[in-house]
């Protein structure tokens, strides 16, 4: 017996073995591969027939068309008896049992969610400076010149930051005042960076001068540390969802199925309240939010912009797409239990020999080899296996993050280093200049010193004289 089978092409139930050869226009058995072949090869086989097969018009699954009152597809062909059996990934429903008769399920499945997993953010070493605008920032050091300079003219203003530079002496001549500008200009950075200082203004006018300064960086210190532990976090942040509760309560991320299919006949006639939901605004969706076929969907969900679409579809598809592409997850669990099975037409002769050969299938473990074999081992194993999602890792943070402050410090100790060079240098010119002694003679003798780390005593050069 030949028996005459209409397939629907798609991954990986049934593709071409060779795309690019041009092997689209042919119809033999000996161009296709895919899961479908597999099973109904050993169906035919078990049972003891023969097959060819076609694809089917317009590659449709089968959906009813109240208006025209007719069947497109898989279960058209059965109808109008082009096919003695269809077989692909085509779900069984109420709707179609009614026009033609099915197998056994050789596939369990439910519908659930294809999403995207969020991108890799791009790393900026200076988004430390982030959560303060850079006109923020700019005020910022403005407000630190202009107060170093107000407590320096506020301090030699004020009588109580004038003071005797020898408490023994009662009726001192001179009267010393310690806050120069490098004093004030430390006094201030001190206060910034929440460091305590040995010496602090006395007078009443320099201490309301400081402590308004301090009120100050009081309140940006810590409005700081908030914004950049919130920055840190919702910048890893994108639309998120963990099930179809949290894709329903939500209008930014829009999502579809399949147009005609059985998924969104699920949605269309359920009558839980979310699902309604759900299915009111896959309706109202401007551009529609339906697709085609699976790798339109699949594309669609890879494709759009911010993770702002989300694809219902078969889980078992999911797991397919999902095990070799590790830019894709599946979220949340299924929303329904069904399974896919093989169209025949009503009482069909040969219905009893198909279930036998699919219990047959079930029990000696082909049916999941078949799976494993299509879903991972022709995809070179399990790709994605131990990929997990990256939320969790990214929510560390990185030198990528914060980089920048070391490239601060690195320059700023570098410039105190030349500083530090500076100072040494004229120090050795202003000693050689009233010692009447070389230069480099001076040069070498603190460099001497400089080396011997164990002396921490220093005589001057009026005791070497």
């Amino acid at each position: 017996m030949c028996v005459l089978i209409t397939f629907r092409l798609g991954h990986p139930y049934l593709m071409y073995k060779n795309p690019t050869d041009g092997n689209e226009v042919s119809q033999g058995n000996d161009a296709f591969e895919g899961y479908s072949i597999d099973v109904i090869d050993n169906i035919a086989k078990i049972a003891n027939f023969s097959y060819t097969f076609f694809i089917t018009e317009n590659n449709e699954l089968g959906s009813y068309n109240k208006e025209k009152k007719a069947w497109n597809g898989l279960i058209r062909d059965i109808l109008n008896r082009k096919a003695h059996l269809g077989i692909c990934d085509l779900t069984i429903t109420e709707e179609r049992r009614s026009a033609v008769d099915f197998s056994l399920p050789f596939m369990t499945l439910g519908i659930s969610i294809l999403y995207s997993k969020p991108k890799p953010e791009e790393r900026d070493i200076f988004a430390f400076m982030n959560p303060l605008d850079p006109v923020l920032w700019l005020y910022i050091s403005v407000a630190y010149i202009t107060i170093t300079f107000v407590m320096y003219f506020l301090t030699r203003i004020s009588p109580g930051d004038w003071e005797n530079p020898n408490p023994s002496d009662t009726n001192p001549e001179e009267l010393e005042n310690i806050w120069d500008l490098k004093n004030s200009f430390w006094l201030i950075l001190g206060s910034t960076m929440s460091q305590s200082c040995d010496l602090l203004p006395k007078g009443v006018c320099s201490r309301m001068g400081i402590s308004m300064w301090w009120l100050l960086i009081l309140i940006i210190s810590n409005s700081y540390i908030a914004n950049l532990s919130a920055f840190l976090t919702t910048s890893r942040m994108g639309p998120t969802i963990d099930n179809a509760e949290s894709l329903a309560k939500q209008t930014k991320i829009k999502y579809g199925a399949i147009r005609g299919g059985s998924t969104e006949a699920f949605f269309r006639n359920s009558n839980f309240s979310t699902y309604q939901r759900m299915w009111t605004q896959m309706v109202q969706a401007k551009p529609t939010s339906s697709v085609k076929d699976n790798a339109e969907g699949v594309k669609r969900v890879k494709t759009t912009k911010n993770q702002l679409y989300a694809f219902l579809m078969e889980s078992s598809s999911i797991e397919y797409e999902t095990a070799g592409d590790c830019d894709l997850k599946q979220v949340g669990g299924r929303l329904d239990y069904k399974g896919y099975g093989i169209a025949m037409p009503v009482n069909a002769p040969y219905r009893g020999a198909i279930n036998n050969a699919i219990l047959r299938m079930q029990e000696d473990g082909t049916l999941s080899k078949l799976k494993i074999k299509w879903w991972k081992e022709m995809r070179g194993g399990d790709l994605c296996k131990g990929d997990t999602d990256s939320s969790s890792s990214d929510m560390k943070l990185a030198l990528g993050n914060i980089g920048g402050v070391f490239v601060v410090v690195f320059f700023g100790v570098g410039f105190a280093c030349l500083i530090a060079i500076g100072e040494f240098l004229w120090n050795v010119y202003t000693v050689s200049v009233e010692e009447h002694r070389l230069f480099k003679e001076i040069l070498i003798n603190e460099l001497v010193f400089f080396v011997s780390v164990w002396h921490t005593k220093k005589k001057t050069y009026h005791t070497e004289s």
